[in-house]
């Protein structure tokens, strides 16, 4: 039973406390073999994660973060390219295109889904830049630097629209590596392919996260790349291992981005009840909908397009009234987050790049949108208490 006013945002504890004895067991096997790194752990993830992901590869590393930038260096990104991605997401994708050594540079995003509008992006490309025909690639007007990939981030456990960006890469060659750190299952129906479609199947290459808060997380850091092109994967394997695809022999400068195997066991054991989690992040959604439906005009619910199977990493819903109604929910112990209340155009370490109002969808998504608890083993009980406090703020607001 849910004690009044008592919902976490997320809940971690309930569930690595169910599978404490396979986890512990997975500690005990690493410590008995000293494979401490690498080995058949890690092999096993890799393997059963790209068949998860409909991927014929995956590459095991140690962060999103090195995951996204890895995928980009193998897939071709340069030094002083372009990589296209969008304002509303965590700092890490455009630390990662700045890692490999590119240029981030961004489009607005829709402003239902929150995800890259492609309309936005055709603008960019048909305005923006011109073709260099010596070279093949687009190039940026002002900046004179080559236009050569776009990173969609797949956020809140939703994908991006993918045959309209797939469409634009095509025309515009340019390199798609998906963002999809929060998208573990995720699905999207291809008009071109005619058929569903999993996230970290359709670009080029793809990243995801294993932090532990994700639908699929590990017990510390962790991440991985998904790809269908078999020279992409080694690169990454090599990049990941100080360029390295034989110990002390080194093909290229690389870094020290492996997964460590207690970690890949963990993921091994989550991965066998990820699709049920999934199953059940996505009832909860369901239930969310019914219930804020009497107040959709004060609080709206998230917009699931007929294309989309989302994951729900996170529940967020959009009020103007947003810092007024988190409070109202932390007083009642309701717990919320904000994804993300600065948009990465407006951070301090981007200083100078762009400016207010250079993305309005973004800037106003970031003032609106709140997380509600989402987590698998959600109560409905948990749901309601959280729907009838906001519920009675609505009433107070309105009044």
């Amino acid at each position: 039973m849910t004690p009044k006013g008592k919902v976490p945002f997320v809940d971690l504890v309930t569930l690595h406390r169910e599978l404490e004895p396979e986890l512990l067991e997975v500690c005990k096997r690493v410590i008995e073999t000293a494979g401490f790194v690498g080995g058949p752990e890690v092999e096993g993830l890799e393997k059963e994660f790209a068949e998860f992901c409909d991927a014929k590869y995956s590459v095991a590393v140690n962060s999103g973060t090195d995951a996204l930038r890895f995928a980009l260096m193998a897939a071709g990104v340069r030094p002083g390219d372009i990589v296209v991605t969008v304002p509303n997401t965590f700092i890490a994708t455009t630390e990662a295109i700045s890692q490999a050594g590119a240029r981030p540079d961004l489009v607005d995003i829709d402003p239902r889904t929150f995800n890259m509008d492609p309309q936005k992006l055709r603008a960019y490309l048909e305005t923006q830049c011109t073709l260099d025909s010596s070279s093949g690639h687009y190039v940026h007007k002002i900046l004179k630097k080559p236009v050569t990939a776009v990173v969609p981030v797949h956020l809140f456990g939703q994908m991006a629209d993918m045959d309209s960006i797939m469409e634009l890469a095509a025309q515009y060659n340019l390199i798609v590596v998906e963002d999809a750190c929060q998208a573990h299952g995720a699905e999207y129906f291809s008009q071109k392919e005619n058929r569903w479609m999993k996230a970290g199947s359709i670009g080029r290459a793809a990243a995801f996260s294993f932090y532990p808060g994700k639908n699929l997380g590990a017990c510390g850091e962790g991440g991985a790349i998904t790809t269908n092109d078999p020279e992409l994967a080694r690169k990454c394997m090599v990049l990941r291992d100080h360029g390295s695809a034989k110990k002390y022999y080194h093909e290229m400068e690389g870094y020290n981005g492996r997964l460590d195997s207690i970690q890949a066991g963990m993921l091994r054991i989550k991965l066998k009840h990820l699709a049920k989690w999934n199953e059940q992040r996505r009832a909860s959604a369901r239930v969310y909908d019914e219930l804020l439906a009497p107040m959709a005009e004060a609080v709206a619910a998230p917009f699931e397009p007929k294309s989309a199977k989302s994951v729900y990493h996170l529940y967020v819903v959009r009020t103007t009234s947003r810092d007024d109604l988190q409070k109202h929910l932390s007083e009642k112990g309701i717990g919320t987050g904000i994804h993300y209340p600065v948009p990465v155009h407006l951070q301090k370490a981007y200083a100078g790049m762009w400016k207010q109002g250079d993305f309005p969808e973004a800037e106003s998504a970031a003032e609106q949108i709140l997380s509600l608890p989402m987590f698998a083993g959600l109560t409905i009980e948990q749901q309601k208490l959280a729907a009838e406090t906001i519920s009675e703020f609505v009433g107070e607001y309105v009044r």
